[in-house]
């Protein structure tokens, strides 16, 4: 209970301006969410809050790294996760209603009656977005001693048959304008 008491923020005894928070994750974090696609993450989360009257923004700045396994050879592979976020949070009178209608991700309701924000959900899906889309050695380090060459091998013989197969089907369809 007192890890998901560290994502919620006590937002009505702050004075209207800045304030800062930050988060670390580690593994357990991942684990409780059932992340399975990389190990050993560690994420530093700086949140800035700016509090006024009737709303406030939350910029999130996701640092860290974690490992994820390469697209192309399937080896463990460290990642770098940076990113920035935003999020408007607006205080309303029928936050429900007003979060089912919006259609901006980044824009978040809440009642005029609450005194917390739990950020938890948010952190998490702002780490997770900053997780590169394609995972794989940078050129100058492919098919270097951290490759699983086997496979680097397997996927250059593939694509040899698929160009020799391209290659063949390319000018098939032209054999029968060739008697006319």
């Amino acid at each position: 209970m007192a890890k998901k008491r560290a994502f919620e923020i006590a937002f009505v005894g702050l004075k209207p301006g800045l304030h800062e928070f930050n988060f670390d994750l580690e593994d357990q974090f991942f684990i409780d969410k059932d992340v399975q696609d990389m190990t050993h993450p560690k994420a530093h989360v700086k949140m800035t809050l700016e509090k006024n009257s009737g709303f406030m923004l939350l910029k999130f700045e996701v640092g860290g790294s974690a490992a994820v396994h390469c697209d192309r050879c399937g080896n463990p592979l460290n990642i770098d996760l940076w990113d920035d976020f935003k999020m408007l949070v607006k205080m309303v009178e029928n936050a429900d209603e007003m979060n089912e209608q919006e259609e901006d991700p980044d824009v978040f309701y809440i009642s005029r009656g609450e005194s917390h924000i739990n950020v938890e959900d948010w952190i998490y899906e702002f780490v997770m977005l900053s997780v590169p889309l394609q995972n794989m050695c940078s050129p100058e380090k492919m098919g270097g001693p951290q490759c699983n060459n086997e496979v680097l091998e397997k996927l250059k013989e593939m694509e040899q048959q698929q160009n020799e197969h391209n290659a063949n089907n390319l000018w098939k369809g032209l054999d029968k304008f060739k008697n006319n």
